[in-house]
Formats: C-alpha cells, structure tokens, sequence
C-alpha cells in the first residue's frame, strides 16, 4: 500500500489554499511510494494569467541542480578520471597555493598559507573554503563585487573569467575546516568540464540527462518550448508577487552547477527514482550502489552541523550536493531522509525506509533560508497521507 486516498485530499486542500490566498499562482505536487505516483498542478503559470498549471510546466530549480552535478563528480570518480582526495589544482590552478583569511571577519590582505591544497572531497562537502560566509564579512561582499556571490541565476561571467575571479580571493577557511553553501557546486562544473574536455551541459545531457529519459531539464528552454516556463516572482515590500525572470531561451556563459538548471516534476522524479534504486534506472546504470550509499551520508563533523544549522537545520547533516537527516525530531524527518530544496521555490526528499518520493515545485522565490511554510506543509501532508 502506498497513500490513503482520504489522507491525499488533506494535501489537496492545503495547497489549494496557498494559490487561493495568493502566495503563488500555482505549483504542481509529486508523491510517489511504493508503485504509486501522484502529481496534481494547482492554479495558473502565471499571476493573472489564464494558461493553467500543467504537469510539464517547466521551472527553475535553482539549488536542486546541487544533486546532480554531484553525480556528474561522482560518475567521473568511478571512472579514475577525478579522486575524492587528490588536489584539483591541476585541473584548477587558479585554486592553487591557496591564502586563507587570518580570521573570517578580517580584511582580505591579512592571511596565512592555506594548510594543505583543495580536493574534490572539499568541494562536494562544501568545505573548501569559500561560498555563502554568516554574516557577510568583507570576503563574502568581495565576491559579490566579483559577481560570484552564490545565487539562483547562471553567472554573466564566462567560466574562465569566473574561475579567474575566485582565484583573485583568499578562503575565508582552511580547506575542510568549514561548511560554506553553494559556491562549491559551481567550482565542480568547471572542474567537469576541464577533466572531460567536453562543456559541462554536454556532459550532464549524456551521461545523465539522455540515460534517465530527462528530456526537459538543460540550462536553457529551447524556443519552441518556452511557452511551458512559468514565470519566477519574489515577494515585494508589502507582500504582493513581482517578477523576477532572468531570461533562459539561450545557453549561459556559465553553465551554474550549483543552481542553474530547469526541469519539470517528471524529469526530476526519474533523477531522484535513480538515486533510491541506489544508481539504476531500467537497464541504465549511471552510479553504483556504494557510489549513491556515500553521496547521501552525512560528511560533516559534529561541529561543522552547528556552523550550517542556520541553513541545514538542526537534524541534517550534508552529503555530497544534499542535505542529509541524521535524527527525527517530527513526523517528517526520517533519518537517512535525503534532499534539497531551491531558492527560487522549488523542494525534493526521498526517504528509503519509506521507499518515498516527494517534489515540489512553484514559481515564488523563497523569502529567506528558512523553508516557507508551504514546504513544511507538503511535507506533513505527504507523511500524513502515508498508509502502511
């Protein structure tokens, strides 16, 4: 058995409620357990708009490209092409010899030598050095002025004049001394393309991408598909939706592994039924078994959780581009639980004790790294609908 139908009703009307209160226009819901799948798009692409939410709308998914450009790493560790431990200043010499700031809230010309080169284990850990600093220091407002601070959109910014750029800033930790969000994702794209020789979308396209059937998920919408891209809005100062579109109908400069990739329910549920099939999908293998067991556990020490907990919470750990539960503290929460949500309103978790799925997405901006409410809410109602 998979869901109570009774229980699948109580998900229906909370999320009719947000698109009736005007949180957000719309958003298509995915759960999918033991056999059983069902998805359900609510409301309209668009605000004001007459086109309905579709099952094969497109969305931005931001930060849940994080899981797949960790694959990517993994599929070429598998392949002795990259190490988990070796440096990837060979590959990266613009993160070579690397200076670390003398304390993170420090002027960028006080620093030390870093202890000992970057390895692709730091960056899928997002414990390299550098990414989203607490408290926005000097170094994280430098590399906002540098056009890299972490965020949902594809960098203006070519990928060597990119890697360039980071190469110019010191760490504002010693490599694997701390977690840091996001910017390690997007080192791992450059890093990809540069072991391969092939540009990064390639590489996901075939090795991902075209095994898994994902036909709608890429770094751009081609033209005669752009009508299925729902619009991105944020919230404005009094609350009212405002656009935000950044175009997407041409191929970035940077192809973002960190958050640039758009998809739809179905294309996303085919990556994550890969993942709990622990690499398989069909007669297609794109990561062994031990390969999956090692992204999704937890990497992080005791005390690298509590420096993330303002963005992890406090009952995950990070494996490698997801987020790991390490105990239950509600319904919710089951440990080994894994997932990651996107910054520009988009959620995923699969729990293999339940043999679970579960995706969410909308075209509402997250307000803050606090998850909004009705993240919360489609996971309780997908708990709460389960029947044993």
């Amino acid at each position: 058995m998979g869901f109570s139908k009774a229980r699948l009703a109580r998900m229906h009307d909370v999320m009719t409620g947000y698109v009736a209160r005007g949180a957000m226009p719309g958003l298509v819901t995915l759960v999918s357990r033991q056999g059983e799948t069902q998805i359900e798009a609510f409301g309209t692409q668009a605000v004001g708009g007459a086109e309905p939410m579709r099952r094969g709308t497109i969305f931005r998914i931001a930060s849940m490209t994080k899981p797949i450009t960790a694959v990517a790493s993994l599929i070429l560790v598998e392949e002795c092409l990259l190490r988990l431990d070796d440096p990837v200043d060979g590959l990266l010499p613009e993160l070579a010899d690397r200076r670390v700031l003398a304390r993170v809230d420090g002027p960028l010309d006080e620093t030390v030598p870093a202890n000992r080169p970057i390895t692709l284990r730091d960056l899928l850990t997002f414990r390299f050095g550098l990414g989203y600093v607490p408290g926005e220091p000097p170094v994280f407002q430098a590399m906002a002025e540098a056009g890299l601070a972490p965020g949902p959109n594809n960098p203006d910014l070519s990928v060597d004049e990119w890697m360039r750029r980071l190469g110019d800033l010191p760490l504002a930790y010693q490599p694997g001394e701390q977690w840091l969000y996001h910017t390690g994702s997007d080192v791992l794209g450059v890093l990809i393309e540069r072991a391969t020789g092939r540009p990064f979308a390639d590489f996901l396209r075939e090795r991902i991408f075209e095994p898994l059937g994902m036909r709608d998920t890429g770094f751009h919408v081609p033209a005669d598909q752009l009508h299925r891209l729902a619009p991105s809005y944020q919230a404005g100062p009094s609350g009212e939706l405002e656009l935000r579109d950044d175009p997407r109908d041409s191929a970035p400069k940077f192809p973002s592994g960190g958050g640039g990739l758009v998809s739809t329910v179905d294309d996303y549920l085919r990556f994550y039924r890969m993942l709990l099939a622990k690499g398989t999908s069909g007669q297609e293998r794109i990561l062994s078994r031990p390969a999956v067991e090692l992204m999704v556990a937890d990497q992080l020490t005791a005390q690298q959780k509590i420096h993330a907990q303002p963005i992890l919470g406090a009952d995950a750990g990070w494996g490698f581009g997801l987020a790991v539960v390490v105990r239950r503290v509600d319904l919710t929460t089951t440990p080994g639980q894994f997932g990651w949500a996107g910054g520009l309103g988009t959620t995923a978790f699969a729990d293999p004790a339940e043999d679970l799925i579960g995706i969410m997405l909308t075209q509402r901006a997250m307000d803050s790294a606090t998850p909004p409410a009705h993240f919360a809410d489609f996971r309780t109602t997908t708990y709460q609908a389960l029947d044993d």
